[in-house]
């Protein structure tokens, strides 16, 4: 059971001699494979999985990064066949590592030379693969632990080691996987490998970090077109209800690892829920700040979420408050217990403090 594969074309002007008058067409093989890096990565400490990527391709967030929280994440790239994404997820999910899960879905890979794939269990078991037949640079490094396969350990900064894969090879480990094709050289993945080790916070931010140090290791030869980042927590999503932790795509931009990063910003002021440290309480510095607001919002309406000057920190001051806070898409962040987040805090006076 496999799904058909993703065929992407990319065109590209080769080095070859001119022949007058003859248009030269880039051969059909390579006009099929995306030029891309990328990670995916398990957090030990939350039991999140995510993927990380950028290519040199409009929308690569459609087509790589694939995340079922609890069972494993899979980007699935070079020419990409989205079976390792539907069918190494399934097998995930019925207790196949990710090793096991790449080499099933391997046996019945009928173009397997053409293909970069990086899998993560929900145990932090990792691999990757990199096929006979694509650009260079092309390869990928796992995270130590379990079966090194066909690559070697190399050790960098104490704690920091990896198993290191070229065309062809199986390497499995433990915690990450990252992978590039048509690289300016090993340097991107070297750079991600070590970075996402070296890193601290969450696993989005260590994804990105990944990225940002792959793009500085040479990344692409031909640039930078889209980004992509997936995260997957139980429950994580919005409210509650989904497990899309953190879901954004750059389809098209000059810059598009640095818009991903503006993205995540934003989205972690709008749907990750408040910090426990970033609670303070309405005292009444914050009070005579917020109030003055809530007399004159929303802009352009006869009723205000205030009527009238409250001077203390009432019931209605703080349903005012929440209602303006709804309005504002602070929803996750909302309370009523005479405390107010001052990451919110402080965008609301941003934005509306005068």
């Amino acid at each position: 059971m496999h799904s058909t594969a993703a065929r992407l074309l990319f065109p590209l002007v080769l080095s070859v001699p001119v022949v007058a008058q003859q248009p030269l067409a880039p051969p059909v093989h390579f006009q099929k494979l995306a030029h891309t890096y990328s990670i995916v990565a398990w957090d030990s400490v939350t039991g999140d999985l995510g993927v990380a990527v950028q290519s040199k391709f409009p929308n690569v967030g459609g087509i790589v990064p694939w995340a079922v929280a609890g069972v494993g994440a899979v980007a699935t790239q070079s020419l990409a066949n989205t079976a390792y994404g539907e069918r190494g997820l399934e097998l995930m999910a019925m207790g196949a590592s990710a090793e096991e899960a790449l080499r099933i879905v391997m046996r019945t890979d009928t173009m397997l030379g053409d293909r970069q794939v990086g899998l993560v269990d929900a145990r932090g078991g990792a691999a990757s693969f990199t096929g006979e037949r694509t650009f260079d640079w092309a390869g990928g490094r796992v995270g130590c632990g379990g079966t090194p396969g066909a690559g070697i350990v190399e050790t960098a900064e104490p704690g920091m080691c990896e198993h290191v894969g070229g065309k062809g090879a199986v390497i499995a480990g433990h915690g990450f996987a990252v992978q590039a094709n048509i690289m300016v050289s090993d340097r991107t993945v070297l750079n991600m490998a070590r970075t996402f080790q070296s890193s601290r916070g969450g696993l989005a931010d260590r994804l990105v970090a990944a990225l940002r140090a792959g793009q500085a290791g040479g990344g692409d030869k031909r640039g930078m077109q889209s980004a992509a980042l997936l995260v997957v927590r139980a429950h994580g999503g919005y409210l509650g209800a989904n497990d899309r932790f953190v879901d954004l795509r750059v389809y098209d931009a000059a810059e598009p690892i640095a818009e991903l990063e503006r993205l995540l910003a934003l989205h972690r002021l709008h749907f990750f829920p408040s910090e426990p440290a970033d609670l303070v309480p309405l005292s009444p510095a914050i009070l005579r700040q917020l109030e003055p607001i809530l007399l004159r919002e929303p802009a352009g309406q006869a009723e205000k979420w205030l009527a009238k000057p409250q001077g203390s920190v009432t019931p209605v001051f703080l349903a005012a408050l929440r209602d303006f806070m709804y309005w504002e898409n602070y929803d996750v962040r909302v309370r009523m217990d005479g405390k107010i987040d001052r990451v919110v805090l402080a965008d609301i006076l941003q934005k509306h403090g005068k």
